[in-house]
């Protein structure tokens, strides 16, 4: 079989290309440390509300200014609604839900997680500067989904 002299060309170079692609995402996801979540925590998402810490769901300080928020969503709400910390926490968010995927974005910062049945996410933000900071789901979960928020209070 013959193959003419451009078609070995275009063939070279488009395996070329795809090699340089594929080392590309082979180094940037695993030589840099970009690897899928090894330690995924689950919940039975029947039991939510009797599985600790979902069965108390706040605020609560678990070191010199470092926080953690647990946060129960279910059918078009947050719980709590309002949370408040200081200025300069670094608040850890625990999340799971009771019923359908949610999401839990915080707007002003990177904090943008989806929230599934039987998972438990976790996100870690530092909170700077003083404010009203809005919770908003950003997956939509229903009917009332528009209804769907809660608020960060940054105090000094």
């Amino acid at each position: 079989m013959h193959i003419h002299k451009f078609e070995k060309i275009w063939l070279i170079f488009g395996i070329g290309t795809l090699v340089v692609f594929l080392a590309t995402v082979g180094i940037g996801a695993f030589a840099m440390g970009h690897q899928p979540a090894s330690n995924i925590q689950t919940i039975d998402p029947e039991k939510v509300l009797e599985t600790a810490p979902f069965d108390e769901p706040g605020l609560r300080q678990v070191g010199d200014n470092q926080y953690e928020v647990v946060i129960v969503t279910s059918a078009f709400m947050f719980t709590p609604n309002i949370i408040s910390v200081p200025k300069g926490a670094e608040v850890t968010f625990i999340v799971t839900t009771t019923d359908v995927v949610h999401g839990f974005q915080i707007a002003g910062t990177n904090v943008n997680m989806m929230v599934e049945p039987g998972y438990i996410s976790r996100y870690t933000q530092t909170f700077d500067q003083v404010g009203e900071y809005l919770i908003l789901c950003n997956e939509y979960c229903g009917a009332g989904h528009h209804l769907m928020n809660a608020r960060i209070e940054v105090v000094e």
